[in-house]
């Protein structure tokens, strides 16, 4: 039997991993949710570290959400942590603290989609759900010859069938971790190792020699450019910084003053109009822009950072300015990390 196989496998196999360890849903969910656009070599280290800060479920609902985006910086997708922090609070407030059991009571979590729910139920609580995620879908899509392509709304009900079909429903949990250990060593999207596959004589790419075609996915989302221009506002040995607050990308995330424009600015004249009345271009010492690029998904931000010591502070204004090891505290995009980084501010 197919799933059999798989699972002996994994038992002989698997990696030694602190959340395969455990059956405690909480710590399951900070694992799967870390896990997400995360290699586990850099995401091992965060989830420690939610784990020892976070103990519970009840910890991390208490703690204040830039706390928690702060031990969060590094990772990216910063909403991933800003939906722990609110589902965290929903369990503790909306459901007396119990976490939720079941495939669907996990999915009116906010951020948990039908991977996460199917990993936390299967895992910990021992329901037939089948996990599909990314090594999933290539495992499958290999093994079956499936010429759906998986960035599409049909795929993941066909895939779920599909592993539905295929999982044991005594060993659940054993069988979901199987099939993506599977699929992140040793059906890798290249250079797969056929050879070390458990199910390699019932591999139809392998017996076809397809495995390169698979899985099938439609063109890609144009990558859309966009202009950051930060002044870096400095005065008496402290810094401007600001919330960004319902702007898209890094939600409730610190950062420079920031101006976007349509095109690259290279010219800080060019951004005087733009620049409002409590910030005198004309008495500030300017020092030479430096340019980062950075690549989101379906993003690329070009980023110019324009230093500016300031002649004088605003009133109004002398609460956003910060100390070296106030900003150390304040949760920050990977922007601005590596520019206080590279600067040694």
């Amino acid at each position: 039997m197919l799933s059999e196989k798989i699972i002996d496998w994994y038992y002989q196999n698997k990696r030694d991993l602190p959340w395969r360890n455990t059956k405690n849903p909480y710590f399951i969910w900070l694992s799967e949710v870390i896990l997400q656009q995360t290699r586990v070599e850099q995401g091992m280290s965060y989830y420690y570290t939610f784990i020892e800060n976070y103990p519970t479920v009840q910890d991390l609902a208490n703690a204040p959400e830039e706390e928690v985006l702060r031990t969060w910086q590094g990772l990216g997708y910063y909403s991933r942590a800003r939906n722990l922090h609110y589902s965290a609070k929903y369990i503790c407030d909306e459901l007396n603290g119990e976490f939720p059991k079941t495939y669907k009571e996990l999915l009116k979590l906010k951020g948990v989609g039908n991977y996460t729910a199917a990993a936390i139920s299967s895992i910990s609580f021992n329901e037939a759900q089948a996990v599909v995620d990314g090594n999933v879908y290539r495992f499958l899509s290999r093994l079956f010859e499936i010429k759906t392509p998986i960035n599409t709304g049909k795929a993941l009900k066909e895939f779920e069938e599909i592993a539905n079909s295929l999982i044991d429903s005594k060993r659940p949990g054993d069988f979901n971790q199987a099939m993506m250990e599977i699929g992140a060593r040793i059906c890798k999207p290249a250079n797969p190792t056929c050879s070390l596959c458990p199910v390699n004589t019932q591999c139809k790419a392998l017996k076809n020699e397809t495995q390169t075609d698979y899985p099938v996915k439609l063109k890609k989302q144009k990558v859309k450019n966009r202009y950051f221009n930060y002044l870096i506002l400095k005065k008496d040995n402290k810094i401007y910084l600001e919330k960004r607050i319902d702007m898209g990308i890094w939600n409730g995330l610190f950062e420079f003053y920031l101006i976007e424009s349509n095109e690259p600015i290279n010219e800080i004249d060019n951004l005087s109009s733009q620049v409002p009345n409590w910030i005198n271009l004309q008495t500030s010492l300017i020092e030479a822009p430096t340019h980062k690029k950075h690549l989101l998904s379906h993003q690329r931000i070009h980023a110019t950072f324009w230093p500016i010591n300031l002649a004088k502070i605003d009133t109004d204004k002398i609460n956003s300015f910060f100390s070296v090891d106030e900003i150390e505290d304040l949760p920050k995009h990977k922007l601005i990390v590596n520019y206080l980084l590279d600067n040694n501010v």
